[in-house]
């Protein structure tokens, strides 16, 4: 039977069976939904595959363009396996388990009905079986029952995009959460019939969690911790694979006026993330990735492990914005932090920039201590106390004293050949154990603030300050362990 045919058939028998008190032309008869019901499913059936394509796969902030096809084609997607070492943090190396090389895996974009013809293979060298789970597959393991693929093999299964939505995927190999823990996870939109609205830019934002070995900011090649994992206590939160993968010179962009779209996945593989971008307001945020625009003028939204979001927002002002997980600790303290940077001319009727500075101490001024712990530490050259204390300055200083020792004008006195701390490198070691308050004097400007003190170890505070006094243009200088602990005891 036609699809005309059934539609006339259809509508005929619900025609006789609606009451005559009542209008034919609303929609309160079962049979008439019945009958759109099975119109609309027939019209689907009918819709045929034409041609096949290669997917174009994208690397992590990219998307792969919105597809201008209006019918389901084939579409030919190949993904590889590879286990590499790679950057977690500065300093921090890990063992990456990855989708096509990097964490998060590639991004993949089809169309609604299209016939995905999915190839997976592992490379010879892996040492690992993996498998992928793909959300948006119906099917047993979401395709990993027919992927599971050992060190140099290939797999091949096939899966028509029925729901349209944005979906993650997984490795789905036991240990699965082992697996996942490692990197291996991305995203995969399957586009809307009708497409989405336009927008000027799109990124991909993908979070998750590293359990390592060492605590946070520990350097070398950290392992897998499963204790952390099964207490779900991770020592990394990052957006993109590994800390700073979206500041700096990583940032994403966008021109004052446009509209960005952020394709967000949370790969957990335990936490559930309340995603934020600190000076916007998502103008539209299509809730765990479907495809109704549900939510208008959202602060942050919250994205379950193993879930998804699509957040839009116009950009009105030019600045920089920050990307976090408003579990703020995380992104301030565990990574999950990035940035977009807005360049264009000033909104000065939107948003005034500094109009007054004030001294403000809403915790009052007392010294506030960083707790830290002693660890047995092995004995470095000059030069490589200067790396780590590079390192550890990073982690610790920069934020306030910027990556350069330049400080903060008003706020943070610079360490770059700043008068005061070259002319005492006692006082400098008491000030980083003991904490400063109260007025001091740099290179002749006035600083009136609060530094807490940082009981990180003496070895730790002794490279910090040997790092400072040998960068920024400083003069040489060393810092011992042993300097830092007879400071340290003159303050008992």
């Amino acid at each position: 039977m036609s699809t005309q045919n059934l539609t006339i058939d259809l509508g005929l028998i619900a025609m006789k069976n609606i009451p005559r008190t009542r209008n034919p032309f609303r929609f309160n008869s079962p049979i008439l939904l019945l009958s759109a019901s099975l119109i609309f499913t027939a019209c689907q059936a009918n819709e045929e595959i034409r041609g096949e394509e290669s997917a174009v796969l994208t690397h992590a902030p990219a998307v792969p363009a919105s597809i201008e096809r209006d019918y389901p084609t084939k579409v030919i997607v190949e993904l590889e396996t590879t286990e590499r070492v790679g950057r977690l943090a500065d300093g921090v190396e890990y063992t990456f388990w990855t989708f096509g090389g990097e964490v998060p895996g590639k991004f993949i974009r089809v169309r609604e009905g299209d016939l995905v013809e999915f190839h997976l293979n592992n490379r010879p060298d892996s040492k690992m079986p993996h498998n992928i789970d793909l959300h948006a597959v119906t099917g047993p393991g979401g395709g990993a029952a027919s992927s599971f693929t050992a060190p140099g093999k290939g797999t091949i299964f096939s899966f028509t995009a029925l729901n349209p939505g944005l979906f993650i995927y997984h490795c789905a190999t036991a240990p699965v959460g082992m697996h996942i823990a490692n990197g291996m996870y991305g995203l995969i939109l399957v586009e809307p019939k009708e497409g989405f609205p336009p927008v000027d830019r799109e990124y991909y934002v993908m979070q998750s969690e590293f359990y390592t070995g060492g605590a946070y900011g520990e350097g070398g090649l950290q392992p897998f911790d499963m204790g952390k994992a099964l207490l779900e206590t991770p020592d990394y939160v990052v957006f993109n694979g590994s800390v700073g993968s979206l500041t700096g010179d990583n940032a994403i962009v966008a021109n004052v006026g446009e509209t960005v779209r952020l394709f967000v996945g949370n790969a957990g593989p335990n936490l559930v993330s309340s995603f934020h971008v600190i000076g916007e307001i998502f103008d539209i945020v299509y809730v765990e990735g479907g495809t109704v625009a549900n939510q208008k003028n959202v602060q942050s939204t919250v994205i379950p492990a193993g879930g998804s979001a699509i957040v839009e927002f116009r950009v009105d002002v030019p600045g920089t914005f920050l990307l976090v997980d408003h579990s703020i600790f995380r992104a301030f303290n565990k990574g999950a932090l990035g940035m977009l940077t807005v360049h264009g001319e000033q909104q000065p009727e939107i948003y005034s920039g500094l109009q007054e500075e004030q001294v403000y101490l809403p915790e009052g001024g007392g010294i506030q201590e960083i707790q830290g712990e002693e660890m047995p530490v092995p004995v470095l050259s000059g030069a490589e106390k200067i790396e780590e204390g590079g390192r550890l300055y990073s982690q610790n200083c920069a934020a306030c004293h910027q990556p350069e020792g330049q400080g903060i004008a008003g706020a943070f006195p610079p360490l770059a050949g700043s008068d005061y701390l070259l002319a005492d490198s006692q006082r400098a070691i008491g000030i980083v154990v003991n904490g400063l308050s109260g007025p001091i004097v740099v290179n002749g400007e006035t600083y009136n603030g609060v530094m807490p003190g940082v009981l990180l170890s003496d070895s730790d505070i002794a490279n910090i300050l040997t790092f400072v006094l040998n960068s920024f243009g400083n003069e040489d200088g060393e810092i011992f362990a042993e300097d830092v602990a007879r400071v340290r005891a003159q303050r008992h």
